[in-house]
């Protein structure tokens, strides 16, 4: 583990975690973080992205916020927002026109339908690799499984509005998981 140098070191990496992370950064995220920065451990990235996930806002703002504050204080949290946010913002308004010009084509359309698999195929593949991480979960790999396998029939088959599903399921996590931890 080691820490970043600079405030210009952390607005570096985060620029180009953005700029790999097309349609999700998170894979990303991760894999610059932990594996190639060592700024974090693989617990460490799960507990960033649990606090991240509870705060309102974009999951990876909210922890490029609370990483850069942890380690520089409030000019910390500016360069990685600012690193995260900047560059991409205006390659994102830059597509956007042309997209308004190029929308009706159909071979941008099959290209849309293509990158989201790709941002599915991203969060899957975070999701695998955080797994092991749930041998130290209050909740234990048997019922962290069942509670993804309920949210998944909830959203994917039943069709339940995703909100509903979040705090109901997340609700019950939640409780499981003090009562294991009250034991």
């Amino acid at each position: 583990m080691r820490a970043p140098a600079s405030p210009t070191e952390l607005f570096r990496v985060f620029t180009g975690l953005a700029l790999q992370g097309f349609g999700g950064v998170l894979a990303v995220a991760q894999r610059e973080l932990v594996e190639r920065q060592r700024w974090l451990t693989r617990e460490q990235f799960v507990e960033l992205l649990s606090v991240g996930q509870v705060l309102p806002g974009p999951n990876i703002v909210n922890m490029a916020l609370i990483f850069g504050d942890r380690f520089f204080g409030l000019r910390g949290a500016f360069a990685a927002v600012s690193g995260l946010l900047a560059v991409p913002l205006v390659v994102v308004l830059l597509l956007a026109a042309l997209y308004g010009q190029l929308a009706s084509m159909p071979a941008v359309a099959g290209a849309l339908r293509g990158m989201g698999a790709v941002a599915a195929g991203l969060v899957i593949a975070t999701a695998l690799k955080v797994l092991p991480t749930l041998r130290g979960s209050p909740l234990g790999v048997p019922l962290a499984a069942l509670m993804v396998l309920a949210t998944t029939v909830a959203l994917a088959w039943l069709r339940w509005p995703m909100v509903w599903v979040v705090l109901g399921l997340g609700s019950v996590s939640m409780a499981l998981a003090w009562w294991r931890l009250s034991k």
